[in-house]
């Protein structure tokens, strides 16, 4: 008998932090049916824990990255890291769009979608070298110190770890630093994340409670297909990723430590808010730190499975709202081609950016007026399960990236030491 209570408090205090996080995400799901639009009185409890995560998030990604790149044994393994995690991500993310294209070819959508009227973003029209600069660089160093500026705040990471990594002796102090500044993040976040249940449960009953009617309105055809495709593809693809990536044990591995990841994304509908738990769960998986702590940041901003496969949907909606043919092979690799960029462009914060909507309305010559609003509706409707597959595959593909990079007993090697 006393066997079995320590052993039942053994798995509790494994799981505990699980179970916690459930039982909040639950409770919050269920005020958001019982009083629908009036949970967001409570929205504010979400709204406080996801801003301090994006607060930590900037010193964590920096530290994260530069401190792993410093302590690299050869500053060539940095450039055969990074075109091994550029290539996981692309292929990923083509497979997905074109899952999704097959979803959209067996089931069409054939039906008239209404098109409500909401309020647009202000957009500045700019060249596109302009926009390339914005991306990549930042105007003066405070601006790195925002999430709109991950991708620069990425790349400068990498810089000042490279620069670190040259230094020699002269840099030791500073690699020290880096070091250090890694751990207290980590502990930060992890003191962060305790409050989880609280704010994830209070995002998901506004989500329930503002955005649940709406699953079933006009739009519920085009968003089922959606959700059944992705849901198809992270169950299936993220374990032939996961087998792929680390055998019959990294499937037990990935599916036994992706619970958390996967319902931070699902409750922020952020990358960026999730690389925390992403961290967490890949060094649990046994993934190196100089691959988890460079491929998961990079991820947040440049990976993104779900948003790949909402293009694709955003896409086939428009073409039906105008009885335009969808299936003509030229109007496929031109989806295809906008997905990629998609991917690579938008952002890791909440309903980032329409970036991919006007591409994909431009470069087919649909009115802007009309199209947009319905694009921006679908998009904002599937931004939970696409920011589960955004997220979440960062792990899985960290996996991959590791098989790669460490050849394919790394797992095996790492559980047994």
């Amino acid at each position: 008998m006393n066997k079995k209570g320590i052993k039942s408090d053994s798995l509790f205090k494994t799981y505990s932090s699980i179970i916690w996080l459930l039982c909040g995400i639950t409770a919050g799901s269920i005020l958001g049916l019982v009083f629908g639009e009036e949970v967001e009185v409570i929205k504010p409890l979400g709204d406080i824990f996801l801003n301090l995560l994006f607060t930590a998030i900037i010193p964590l990604v920096f530290f994260t990255i530069a401190s792993s790149i410093a302590s690299l044994e050869r500053s060539e393994k940095l450039g055969k890291l990074f075109v091994v995690v550029i290539g996981v991500f692309l292929s990923t993310v083509l497979v997905s769009a074109i899952l999704m294209i097959i979803g959209v070819l067996l089931f069409p959508i054939h039906q008239d979608i209404i098109i409500s009227k909401i309020p647009l973003e202000s957009m500045q029209s700019a060249s596109g070298g302009s926009q390339i600069t914005q991306l990549l660089t930042a105007n003066d160093f405070y601006e790195l110190l925002s999430r709109k500026s991950m991708l620069a705040l990425i790349i400068f990471s990498f810089l000042i770890g490279f620069a670190s990594l040259r230094s020699g002796e002269k840099g030791e102090g500073f690699r020290t630093f880096l070091n250090s500044g890694n751990e207290v993040m980590k502990q930060l976040l992890h003191i962060i994340m305790k409050t989880a249940p609280v704010g994830l449960g209070a995002y998901f009953a506004y989500q329930v409670g503002i955005f649940g009617p709406q699953l079933f309105g006009a739009y519920a055809k085009p968003l089922g297909l959606y959700y059944a495709v992705c849901a198809f593809y992270f169950v299936v693809f993220f374990s032939l990723y996961a087998f792929l990536g680390g055998g019959k044990n990294g499937v037990k591995v990935f599916w036994g430590n992706n619970i958390t990841p996967a319902l931070t994304a699902l409750g922020t509908c952020s990358s960026i808010a999730t690389i925390p738990a992403n961290l967490e769960a890949a060094e649990k998986m046994k993934i190196p730190a100089h691959i988890r702590n460079i491929a998961i940041p990079l991820g947040a901003p440049l990976h993104k499975d779900g948003s790949s496969m909402s293009s694709i949907i955003k896409i086939a909606v428009i073409f039906a709202m105008f009885g335009k043919d969808f299936t003509d092979p030229s109007t496929l690799l031109v989806a295809i081609g906008i997905t990629v960029v998609v991917s690579v462009v938008e952002g890791g914060i909440p309903n980032g950016g329409y970036i991919g909507e006007i591409l994909a309305i431009t470069i087919y010559g649909f009115p802007m007026e009309q199209a947009l609003p319905a694009a921006m509706i679908v998009g904002t409707l599937v931004d939970p399960m696409a920011t589960l597959l955004n997220a979440n595959g960062d792990v899985v593909s960290a996996m991959l990236i590791t098989r790669i990079s460490e050849g394919k007993k790394w797992l095996s090697t790492a559980l047994t030491a």
